[in-house]
């Protein structure tokens, strides 16, 4: 295992200072021209270096006929050519001196024998001049905190904590759109392609060592090199969680796959036990592989199983209740103590069973404060689950009723809705014991969107809550195994 990020293979891959690019032009129509034009959107602050055989500029910047032309020998080359012309190109790289390659051209082993001997002929080409190498068949990197998008589509959103490698093509880029919505964002993105000569271990130890990637995303349709990955992800496992996602386990699954990479995946029930014996926690759906990062890369993983459900509707408290118990998850009675400490902030007609059945309260402002700070220091609480229905509207109206005016709803709308935030921020960052929100509120909702810009999570909905809440007792007990066997090796040397 590296030890420093700048110590990764990937380091220059996804943080370079300087990109030689091949396959863009002022053809807007081109794959290659507009993957540029993603680099350039996002404010890349390096030097960017097109190379084209009788362009001058291209999309205003000063292009060369060859690589032999280049000022310097740049950190990283970009491919988007034929793929014919492809294995030439990695070999003027090397030649020039660049040691760091993407290469987005398809038709390679994806398409058969005369794809595979094409590949290794590209892969040997790298090893002589120890090019690291990212695809082929793949469709880049992005680096929001580097300022770097090589992808198809532009970036949206902010940067984030999720380091994702995917061995899908363009999955990466088909995320950034459904995570701005969840307030989410990737530290890194690698599209792997092809694996030939980078793959998704590597791809583990690099987001092992980055400062800013706090759980590490997987789409698996195929592993290579199983042992290096066990070893690998048990090595990172007692400092980040690892979630995947994996494809291929089915007979369609595995045709679509090879289709696709070129890989063979296998038996779902092999990759099952790899992830377990491995300590990373497996997701069935991608929306759950996102839930389980949201949860996983903003709170500490609680010291059991048993969890306290606040709500003030009865159905989602009894939908997230019934989840529990699919989940391995308890639901404890409140103790004699805590159900004392209660009584002044909660009507008659609440229910003190858990789920905590609310209905009303006597103070609004107090269900997001003073009664789920009781909850969590009840000693049977390891987490919280608490449901939200705080919705603008709601708040406004209760102001008009109160006889104020336009302007001043508005501006007290706002103030209350920070107020609640802060309060929920506060318990959040206090107590060691996870607090996990759920709502049918969208990020529409002033109140949901700034939950979520804090990176408190807020599951959209009991179901998807509670299995969120099943991954980080997982984590903690998958963890925590990991660590029990590596002290275990210790003590027999």
């Amino acid at each position: 295992m590296i030890k420093t990020i700048q110590e990764s293979r990937l380091f220059k891959i996804a943080n370079p200072e300087s990109i030689a690019y091949f396959g863009a032009s002022n053809n807007f129509s081109a794959m290659g021209t507009h993957m540029l034009q993603s680099i350039q959107a996002l404010g890349f602050e390096g030097k960017i270096y097109p190379v084209h055989p009788k362009e001058d500029t291209v999309l205003n910047l000063q292009a060369y006929r060859s690589v032999s032309d280049l000022p310097c020998a740049p950190d990283l080359a970009i491919i988007v050519l034929p793929t014919r012309i492809v294995i030439e190109t990695i070999e003027a790289c090397g030649e020039k001196g660049i040691k760091h390659a993407i290469v987005v051209s398809a038709g390679f082993k994806e398409v058969g024998p005369e794809g595979i001997a094409l590949e290794k002929e590209l892969l040997d080409t790298a090893k002589k001049y120890k090019i690291s190498l990212i695809g082929p068949n793949c469709i880049g990197v992005a680096n929001p905190h580097h300022q770097l998008n090589s992808t198809f589509l532009p970036f949206e959103g902010k940067p984030g904590f999720i380091g994702m490698a995917s061995q899908s093509g363009s999955f990466i880029t088909q995320m950034f759109n459904y995570l701005k919505t969840r307030g989410l964002g990737f530290s890194t993105g690698f599209s792997v392609g092809n694996e030939a000569n980078v793959d998704i271990v590597d791809c583990m130890e690099y987001f092992g060592a980055c400062p800013n990637t706090k759980v590490i995303a997987l789409y698996v349709e195929s592993i290579r090199r199983g042992k290096a990955f066990i070893e690998t992800a048990r090595a990172i496992i007692p400092h980040k969680p690892i979630v995947a996602f994996y494809v291929g386990g089915s007979e369609a699954g595995r045709r679509a796959s090879f289709s696709h990479t070129g890989s063979l995946a296998g038996p779902d029930k092999l990759y099952e036990g790899v992830f377990r014996q491995s300590g990373v926690i497996r997701a069935y759906t991608i929306e759950q592989m996102f839930d389980f990062c949201c949860v996983l890369g903003t709170s500490s993983p609680p010291t059991g199983n048993r969890i306290v459900i606040q709500t003030h509707s009865g159905g989602p408290g009894a939908a997230a209740a019934d989840c529990c118990s699919q989940a391995n998850l308890e639901l404890p009675s409140l103790s004699e103590e805590t159900l004392e400490k209660l009584s002044p902030f909660i009507p008659h007609t609440a229910s003190s069973a858990n789920p905590i059945d609310l209905t009303y309260t006597k103070n609004p402002l107090d269900y997001f404060s003073k009664i789920p700070a009781i909850l969590l220091d009840d000693a049977n609480t390891d987490s919280l689950l608490v449901y939200f229905l705080a919705s603008d509207s709601l708040i406004k109206r209760a102001l008009e009723g109160m006889g104020m005016s336009a302007n001043d709803i508005e501006e007290n709308t706002d103030k209350i809705i920070d107020q609640q935030c802060h309060s929920i921020e506060e318990l959040f960052k206090a107590n060691g014991k996870p607090f996990i929100s759920f709502s049918f509120l969208t990020r529409e909702s002033s109140f949901i969107k700034k939950l979520m810009d804090k990176d408190i999570p807020v599951l959209p909905g009991p179901e998807r809550a509670v299995k969120a809440m099943g991954a980080l007792v997982r984590y903690k007990q998958l963890k925590d195994k990991v660590l029990a066997s590596q002290k275990n090796q210790v003590s027999k040397i």
